[in-house]
């Protein structure tokens, strides 16, 4: 395996540092026990770079994470800093590294592990052996579109102003890897928008539907509203392979799509660049899908698995090291299995434990499955 793969490392506020904790664990490990080096290095974002200083990415940072191979981040945000000016929020930093970064394709996979069944809040036959991946453009639409901003009209009224805007190379982009991924699944995607209501959805169904007939005749392509998308999600999921869709019904979507699976503290994903086409490499940013969680934050309660998850994604899909990424969700499954739960997860008869028993438990399994 080639040495000195540079991962830049954001932990971030709240349970942030303690769930990335657990996965530089695992990166020892994997030093000692697979001979695989990291070059990691360490930064501030967020909350803990506004407390250090003033801003939630300093300029130096970001220039640290363009230059890692990937970054491995860990969540932002808390009540601490929800009364400072909205251009400055501990999100605003993870938002810039997305846009800088130019992190147009976010993956959420949404897998419900066998143990963990009965732990959605949907029966237990609707969720068994869900597997789907819910692909979000992270760059573009209404996070982004100009104009926005709040004033104050003649009268004294406010009005608040987001702007829903794509273009035709943003979504064929995005429509390509959503077609890439289905061609590795089920050879099945859904594209999802609000054509009967917007006209950037409508556009948005066009080009997908041209990019599918010209590129990806193989695919079955299909079109869904996201109103009726998010109903579908809790009535029969199974229906689906792998969903695209846009930054605001992406958002929405795959946070619902996680509760399928009984906790947010178990959801994983990767935003991904264009790929480079020279070097054939992503810049690339891991992340759990849920956040900083500052209620429990420092209290060993949080679940790391969701972050584990995320870096056997770093693995997968920045490292081509499939093996490694398939031994880490194998030790979470056996791990799961045998009864380990935090508290999210805690079903009758777990075997409760701390985050740092957690990982500890998974580093068991991966010492048995490396033998």
């Amino acid at each position: 395996m080639p040495a000195n793969k540079k991962v830049f490392v954001l932990p971030g506020d709240g349970i942030g540092p303690e769930v990335v904790g657990e996965v530089r664990r695992i990166i020892d490990w994997m030093d000692k026990r697979r001979h695989v080096s990291f070059d990691l290095s360490e930064g501030l974002v967020g909350g803990s770079a506004i407390d250090a200083h003033g801003t939630p990415l300093k300029d130096e940072t970001l220039a640290d994470a363009m230059a890692a191979d990937a970054v491995l981040f860990g969540s932002v945000g808390g009540p601490k800093w929800e009364k400072i000016p909205f251009e400055i929020q501990p999100e605003r930093g993870l938002l810039r590294l997305r846009k800088e970064m130019d992190l147009f394709a976010n993956l959420r996979p949404a897998m419900v592990f066998d143990a963990l069944a009965d732990a959605s809040s949907l029966k237990k036959e609707l969720v068994a052996g869900l597997n789907i991946m819910i692909l979000r453009e992270l760059t573009g639409g209404v996070y982004f579109g100009e104009p926005r901003g709040i004033e104050t009209l003649p009268d004294g009224r406010r009005r608040g102003i987001n702007t829903q805007v794509y273009t035709t190379d943003e979504v064929q982009r995005v429509a390509r890897v959503g077609f890439e991924l289905a061609q590795k699944r089920d050879n099945r995607l859904m594209s999802v928008e609000k054509a009967n209501v917007m006209e950037s959805g409508l556009m948005w169904r066009e080009e997908v539907t041209k990019i599918g007939a010209e590129e990806y005749p193989d695919v079955a392509l299909n079109h869904m509203y996201a109103d009726n998308c998010a109903m579908q999600l809790v009535r029969a999921p199974k229906q689906f392979d792998v969903i695209v869709t846009d930054n605001l019904f992406g958002d929405i979507l795959s946070d619902c799509a996680a509760m399928l699976t009984g906790s947010l503290g178990m959801l994983p994903s990767a935003s991904l660049g264009a790929e480079d086409p020279t070097t054939g490499t992503r810049k690339a940013l891991y992340e759990p899908v849920h956040g900083s969680a500052p209620d429990i934050a420092g209290q060993g309660k949080a679940n790391p698995l969701a972050q584990i998850l995320s870096f056997a994604m770093l693995l997968r899909y920045s490292f081509d090291m499939g093996e490694d990424a398939d031994m880490v969700e194998k030790a979470v499954d056996n791990v799961l299995n045998a009864g380990f739960r935090t508290g999210d997860i805690m079903t009758p008869g777990g075997k409760l434990v701390s985050t740092e028993q957690m990982g500890s438990a998974l580093l068991a399994e991966m010492d048995k499955l490396a033998a």
